[in-house]
């Protein structure tokens, strides 16, 4: 079983030759040959090369972990966690 749960785009702007514009997908899946849980998919990919990013199948401790370091980069930019 997979199950998309979310994707987008980052924020960059189209057309800089000096950073690419990337794509990200998260969703859970229970086929990770040898692992005994659920895994949370995280994909990143560059805009327009479907297949050709790199694709990370995290516990709950290291989505939990992520979530953790995303929250702290909010607060470090001011921004806060929405509620």
């Amino acid at each position: 079983m997979k199950k998309l749960i979310d994707y987008g785009r980052d924020d960059h702007p189209e057309g800089d030759e000096e950073k690419t514009q990337s794509a990200w997908a998260v969703a859970i899946m229970d086929d990770c040959g040898g692992c005994d849980d659920l895994r949370v998919e995280l994909t990143l990919e560059e805009v327009g090369r479907p297949g050709y990013g790199q694709v990370a199948h995290l516990s709950s401790a290291t989505v939990r972990r992520l979530v953790t370091a995303l929250t702290a980069a909010l607060r470090e930019s001011g921004e806060g966690y929405p509620s």
